[in-house]
């Protein structure tokens, strides 16, 4: 297990998105210490996946700044971002259902052209995810949503990144998925890749976290250590809308 340092890997500051006249973010500043899990907490419509676009460069801000390992990512296109060691799990887990899950897993190297060490990686991701073992040549979209959430996990190690950025990791899923996916979670940021995470289950989001931020509304209205925030009362009214929510 790493021993996490509080070196900034991500950084966002006083980040301001627009959508036309329609502004999503507010001064929007996370931060992502290296070999740590973030959470990003808040409801629908509260600008959560608009901070992942953004990070993968789909999304350009208005104003602000955006750094990985220091250097901006403002500008540079996706496939630049996860050459710069960022992979994406993306919400609804976006995988090519025609294709095998072999095909599927072989697209997170994409950016790599050393074929040998990618064979070895999808022996380390067989390792990791053994029951994908056994669909490497069935058809993706065949898969349970569990299944093909490891999928999505497996296809954003295979690029080695140094970080991965996951948009509800857990949506959809049975409770046996949901505690396997957060094991997983864990797994990987144990074996040194740092975890920034959107989700809508404040509960196990927190459980995992090392630090969260609960945005309403395009602004971060609380932030902090995830065992401190896992039991503040704010966070179930500024993520619920309301006490009465709960």
């Amino acid at each position: 297990m790493t021993n996490p340092s509080p070196e900034p890997l991500l950084s966002l500051f006083n980040v301001n998105t627009f959508y036309g006249q329609a502004q999503v973010h507010f001064d929007l500043s996370i931060t992502v210490a290296r070999g740590h899990i973030v959470c990003l907490l808040g409801g629908n419509a509260s600008g959560k996946s608009t901070t992942m676009k953004i990070i993968l460069g789909l999304v350009k801000p208005r104003s602000g700044e955006v750094t990985f390992d220091g250097a901006s990512l403002i500008g540079l296109t996706t496939p630049q971002i996860v050459r710069r060691g960022i992979a994406s799990v993306p919400e609804a887990r976006r995988l090519f259902a025609d294709m095998s899950v072999r095909e599927n897993i072989l697209m997170g190297a994409f950016v790599r052209n050393d074929r040998e060490a990618v064979a070895l990686d999808l022996d380390r991701m067989l390792t990791l995810f053994p029951k994908l073992g056994q669909r490497l040549s069935q058809r993706a979209g065949s898969l349970s949503g569990g299944e093909q959430q490891m999928v999505a996990m497996a296809r954003a190690l295979m690029s080695r990144p140094r970080m991965i950025v996951m948009d509800e990791p857990t949506m959809g899923l049975s409770p046996l998925y949901v505690d396997r996916v957060l094991e997983l979670i864990r797994s990987i940021n144990q074996a040194g890749v740092s975890v920034f995470m959107v989700e809508q289950n404040a509960s196990l989001a927190l459980e995992i976290a090392h630090e969260a931020y609960v945005l309403q509304t395009g602004r971060i209205v609380l932030s902090g250590p995830a065992r401190a925030l896992k039991d503040d009362p704010r966070v179930r009214d500024a993520y619920l809308g309301g006490s009465e929510a709960a």
